[in-house]
């Protein structure tokens, strides 16, 4: 199995930004150093939610502090970006990092309605445009004489210089929320990134993500390729005691939900609609769904049983709602120093 850091780092001040800014270098240098085989970052603004706001621009930093990790986004919100322009960025990240991009898309949030207004859209647009934006993205990076006609670009141009240094172009991953959207990216084999999800949900999406491959005409090696680029999510905190790791993850948890739900009630114009009592509560606000805590032999089992399902990727992301980096630091390196060698 894979790892990836998942670099989502909350700044819940805005004065205190560059200091979240420089300790999330320092998580991705540790995530190398620790023996990571990826880093992912990740897109939002205007509320804190990640401190560094632009994975494009925070990719470069990140290719020139790592030699080895591969440089996932998870997600460019698409919507946001003029997908020429974006063509251009990511095909300079990729050369500057010798070919370890991988592109992850996505419409962005399901609920930061401000997000999308602060860029002259709406949430509706941003779901629209994202199909489009993924095809003139790749006409982009791999054409020649482009000339391209759509609902929402109109774009001419002769080349892209530079051209990604992957060819014919950064390998593509779509995020997917729910089922009937990962059977959409099965049906056409794109790999996908899960979100987080009870062990059981995890089984069937991938068993169904097969089915639909093969039903859509491909191949068992297509599918294989597919399943071997497709990551699930999980929170990573590895302690001395399983009660040390379920009181920082619990309370790391819950600081985080509580960013989250304070400025959709801050920012969004209509606020945030009432919980339905009727319902469960969702899986990403479980820590026992959300996160993999306790001691390294406790997270080597977690690991095992997602291996278990089929999963081989995972992004771990080990600084959830502010924990303090020289904890995340421990952290990180027990999960290198005594996770690892029991997973591998």
């Amino acid at each position: 199995m894979r790892f990836g850091s998942f670099v989502f780092s909350i700044s819940g001040d805005p004065d205190g930004d560059h200091l979240a800014i420089d300790n999330t270098l320092r998580e991705v240098e540790l995530a190398e150093e620790v023996g990571m085989d990826a880093v992912w970052l990740t897109e939002h603004h205007f509320d804190g939610a990640v401190a560094y706001a632009d994975p494009v621009v925070f990719g470069a930093a990140v290719a020139m502090r790592t030699k080895r990790v591969k440089i996932g986004f998870a997600v460019v919100e698409m919507a946001l970006h003029h997908p020429v322009r974006l063509a251009a960025q990511t095909a300079l990240l990729d050369n500057l990092s010798h070919g370890r991009l991988i592109m992850g898309t996505g419409r962005g949030s399901a609920y930061n309605e401000y997000e999308y207004f602060g860029f002259g859209l709406t949430l509706e647009e941003g779901r629209e445009m994202l199909p489009e934006a993924e095809e003139l993205l790749v006409k982009a990076w791999t054409g020649e004489d482009v000339d391209h006609k759509g609902q929402f670009w109109n774009s001419r141009f002769p080349i892209l210089r530079p051209r990604p240094y992957q060819q014919p172009h950064p390998p593509i991953v779509r995020a997917c929320i729910s089922e009937e959207s990962t059977v959409e990216m099965a049906r056409i084999g794109r790999p996908v990134l899960m979100g987080i999800h009870p062990v059981d949900t995890l089984r069937h999406r991938l068993k169904v993500y097969r089915e639909t491959m093969l039903e859509s005409g491909f191949s068992e090696s297509d599918v294989e390729g597919a399943i071997d680029q497709t990551w699930g999510q999980r929170g990573l905190y590895v302690a001395e005691s399983d009660d040390e790791a379920r009181e920082v993850a619990e309370g790391a948890l819950r600081r985080f939900r509580a960013h989250l739900l304070d400025a959709r009630i801050k920012y969004n114009p209509g606020g945030v609609p009432p919980r339905d009592p009727n319902q469960p509560t969702p899986p990403a606000e479980m820590v026992e769904h959300a996160f993999l805590a306790g001691t390294p032999e406790t997270v080597a089992a977690g690991i095992k049983e997602l291996e278990g399902i089929g999963l081989r990727n995972l992004l771990l992301n080990p600084n959830v709602g502010q924990i303090p980096l020289e904890q995340v630091e421990k952290s990180m390196r027990l999960f290198g120093d005594k996770v690892l060698p029991l997973v591998r």
